[in-house]
């Protein structure tokens, strides 16, 4: 487990720290370093040198933890957990928030032959000696740290139904990742989370500040081009020229068995460009993270927080994987550690091309609206029907063209019931923006059908307005 240090007294469940129980246990979240500060007063701070981390884990039923390799340090006010429980003061289920996003990458109308692509894939020749890779990608390897301006509430209850009342405080986080050089004039990619942070405990949204650190220890500030919650893919623009960009291979090309490295920044810059290295374990791996399904290559090569958005290389010296995320195995007090994943590149290499050309991902289908989903331990505590509430609503969005508002609960899509935002999402995604679907609400203890007719998602509709809530 990563190491946590918090100035606020949390009990074990909330700070991710193990338990000496016999139950095994996993959750999906992206891993963070978290230092508190609950003064109310912005601090402007630059990303230390040292980060601590730690990894906030919530208990389910088997022994696994999904946690992205993103190394954050942040000063905020920290709000309960929220739930129902939190703002109606009593109970004991459980509920998940999640955004009601496109899950596929693959769902895009981007039209290739048109579009301006700036990797090119190339062919494998001779292979290099595990130096001679590492030398021949590293200049390309960078350092990305974020800060973000978050305002805090002391009353989350108000909080989660949208009302913003209360004191407010305000408080700057700062982020770290890796990135990697793609072309000679600037262009980086890096994982979304380290500039976009849609975590369960934080939410801080998009960064009000990104600087890149190179090799040679030259800084600049980078500008955010696009950047894709769903596959955690973001691109950034420096103002240079004449850098050493990486090569990228075809990551199709790839067999289990094979050598890979994995590079990046672990635990903040000053372990800048370490290298590990391992094999390919398994290859179109689906897993959740943060409510994100993604197919990804596993790879036993170490892959800790911090090098989140780094390369996995192949033995030709060839980008094949964008590092995303980690799984640590636990039983009772013991943890496994060797389950790595990566984004394949020639999966990524088209949402790429639409966030350099168009700024978002073409032809994802939206609902515009936010949801917690209730169960059937909830339902009954609170008379209300098992489902996915709407927690917000979109402005102008397909939803709210469509009447639906906040409190409502979705109960049904097309005729199909489902009691999930997963399950919803998987019916929505069937379906292309500009498609027009059936959704059963319960209001007032009545359901009724609505007619909504799905909108695009946009780089506008990832933030949803200045708010918490995120809408892919």
């Amino acid at each position: 487990m990563d190491n946590f240090q918090n100035n606020n007294n949390l009990n074990n469940n909330e700070n991710g720290q193990e338990q000496n129980n016999t139950q095994s246990s996993f959750s999906y979240d992206y891993a963070k370093n978290d230092t508190i500060n609950t003064s109310g007063t912005v601090v402007e701070e630059k990303p230390k040198k040292k980060k601590k981390v730690f990894t906030r884990v919530i208990a389910f039923a088997v022994c696994a933890a999904v946690i992205s390799a993103g190394s954050i340090s942040a000063y905020r006010y920290i709000d309960d957990n929220f739930s129902f429980e939190n703002f109606f003061g009593r109970g004991t289920s459980d509920s998940s928030e999640a955004d009601l996003s496109s899950k596929e990458a693959s769902k895009t109308n981007s039209n290739a032959s048109n579009e301006k692509s700036l990797i090119e894939l190339a062919s494998r020749e001779d292979s290099l000696s595990v130096p001679d890779a590492v030398s021949k990608v590293m200049p390309a390897v960078v350092g990305i740290s974020s800060e973000f301006q978050v305002s805090g509430q002391n009353n989350s209850s108000n909080w989660f139904f949208g009302n913003y009342g209360g004191q407010t405080n305000t408080q700057v986080a700062t982020a770290t990742g890796t990135g990697i050089v793609m072309t000679s004039e600037g262009y980086i990619i890096t994982n979304a989370h380290v500039i976009y942070d849609t975590g369960t405990d934080t939410n801080y949204g998009k960064a009000t500040g990104v600087s890149v650190l190179m090799s040679d220890k030259t800084e600049y500030e980078a500008t955010i081009i696009g950047y894709d919650t769903d596959t955690d893919i973001a691109v950034l623009k420096i103002d240079a020229s004449g850098l050493t960009p990486a090569e990228f291979g075809n990551s199709d090309d790839l067999q289990v068995g094979e050598l890979v490295l994995a590079i990046g920044n672990p635990l903040g810059f000053e372990l800048f460009g370490s290298v590990t290295s391992g094999i390919v374990s398994a290859l179109n791996r689906e897993i959740n993270i943060n409510d994100k399904k993604m197919s990804l290559i596993q790879t036993d090569a170490a892959i800790n927080s911090g090098n989140s958005g780094g390369p996995l290389v192949n033995s030709y010296g060839q980008v094949i994987g964008i590092n995303s995320a980690k799984m640590t195995s636990t039983y009772s007090s013991a943890s496994v550690e060797g389950l790595g994943f990566a984004i394949p590149i020639t999966q990524a290499k088209t949402i790429i091309d639409d966030l350099i050309n168009y700024g978002y991902v073409k032809g994802r289908p939206q609902l515009g609206i936010t949801c917690i989903d209730v169960d059937e331990t909830t339902a009954n505590l609170y008379n209300m029907s098992v489902g996915a509430y709407v927690r917000s609503v979109t402005p102008n969005g397909a939803a709210d063209l469509a009447g639906i508002q906040e409190g409502d609960i979705i109960i049904g899509v097309n005729g199909t019931a489902v009691s999930t935002t997963e399950e919803i999402n998987e019916k929505k995604n069937e379906f292309k923006a500009g498609d027009t679907i059936t959704l059963t609400i319960s209001r007032n203890g009545k359901d009724t059908d609505v007619q909504v007719t799905l909108q695009e998602v946009t780089q506008g509709d990832t933030l949803f307005g200045d708010q918490e809530a995120v809408e892919n």
